[in-house]
């Protein structure tokens, strides 16, 4: 099993910029290993950017695209959902 930060990463982003701060989490166990959803109901995709090296955030999703096998953002008409998955 992933270490538990990269969900928790997800949802700290939830927390910060979505209002009223709800979300949807989805743990799927694959053939291939691991899927991790989060959902919610603010929509644009998300991108992982590269922060200032001095910057006291915006380094979470490069570092979830570091450590994961795949990760992305699905659009849908009530929101999106960000997702990663680990391979066994």
């Amino acid at each position: 099993m992933p270490p538990p930060w990269r969900l928790t990463e997800l949802v700290a982003n939830v927390v910060r910029h979505v209002p009223g701060r709800r979300c949807t989490v989805l743990i799927l166990r694959e053939p291939y290993g691991l899927r991790v959803e989060v959902s919610d109901a603010v929509a644009g995709a998300v991108v992982a950017k590269v922060a200032d090296p001095l910057a006291e955030s915006g380094r979470g999703l490069a570092l979830v695209e570091a450590v994961t096998d795949r990760w992305g953002c699905a659009e849908a008409a009530g929101g999106k959902t960000v997702w990663f998955e680990c391979d066994t």
